[in-house]
């Protein structure tokens, strides 16, 4: 995926974009932690900033949204670039677990979302660009469901990291059952 949606607006000096991607860091936190009603004063705060730097770079509060969104997805896309020489179960398996805390980003600003828009369809085409290959190499190791659509296994990550658990641990082991799902089985032996 290209900057675009993110770089047309990424200021050209360094101590401005410092500013900028502090913003972001800051917005996804603060999303994830509040949701959508979370104070941009907070998210100055964070950041290390004035509310007018915040306004600067995000004149209204949808550009901040979208920003973070994309910013999310662009960080998806070089993660699984990251994983792509790893053996292929475990480069599927490190991207979807990195898919995870997109998800909790994502859940927090989906609502606000414009999702007929043309920056929402981008960010779909290119997360689903960047994972499918992973899950297609761990298929043609023999190592996923070959059954399995690119589609199924995000539907089926959503699905779990939607719900609420006793803590980060509980989290990791439903996610690992969820996994073993995904996984190819052995060929029975005849024997």
């Amino acid at each position: 995926m290209t900057d675009k949606a993110v770089a047309m607006r990424r200021p050209h000096r360094a101590d401005a974009r410092r500013n900028f991607d502090a913003l972001l860091s800051a917005a996804r936190e603060a999303f994830a932690e509040k949701g959508t009603e979370a104070s941009l004063e907070d998210i100055a705060r964070r950041a290390g900033v004035g509310i007018g730097t915040l306004y600067r770079n995000f004149p209204t509060r949808q550009d901040l949204f979208e920003s973070v969104y994309v910013g999310e997805v662009e960080d998806l896309c070089a993660a699984a670039e990251q994983v792509a020489e790893l053996p292929p179960w475990e480069a599927l398996v490190t991207w979807l677990r990195r898919f995870v805390s997109y998800v909790a980003t994502k859940r927090a600003i989906y609502e606000a979302l414009n999702r007929e828009s043309e920056m929402f369809r981008t960010c779909r085409v290119a997360m689903y660009g960047a994972g499918e290959p992973l899950l297609a190499r761990a298929q043609q190791a023999g190592e996923a469901r070959a059954d399995a659509s690119f589609d199924d296994v995000l539907r089926l990550v959503s699905g779990i990291t939607a719900g609420a658990f006793a803590d980060d641990a509980q989290r990791e082991r439903v996610l690992g059952i969820a996994l073993d799902g995904v996984r190819a089985r052995p060929a029975a032996s005849t024997g």
